[in-house]
């Protein structure tokens, strides 16, 4: 059986990848891609700590309702990002200074 810890030091590589892309931010999919990863850190943890949970199976159930959210806010993100590059022909966060001209 792998250890828990083995489960978070994966997620907390992957927090932290997903931090870096967002720090760094190239462009607006770099940054997307950056916050879904965070996002998936975190449901490694629900499955992880819900696995060591013999009770019941709540932390799956959890990690179930995150990846819906997950989901649902990336399509949602990927609309604003084509609705914005439709008007600035642009993609890149530092060069969209004036979003209400």
């Amino acid at each position: 059986m792998i250890a828990l810890s083995d489960f978070l030091i994966i997620s907390a590589a992957l927090f932290c990848i997903g931090l870096y892309m967002i720090v760094s931010k190239r462009n607006a999919i770099q940054i997307l891609i950056g916050i879904e990863l965070m996002l998936n850190a975190g449901i490694l943890n629900l499955v992880a700590f819900g696995m060591y949970d013999r009770v019941d199976n709540s932390g799956q159930i959890f990690a179930l309702f995150a990846i819906v959210l997950a989901a649902a806010t990336t399509a949602v993100a990927l609309a604003i990002i084509l609705n914005v590059y439709r008007r600035y022909k642009t993609i890149d966060p530092g060069k969209i200074n004036a979003m209400g001209e």
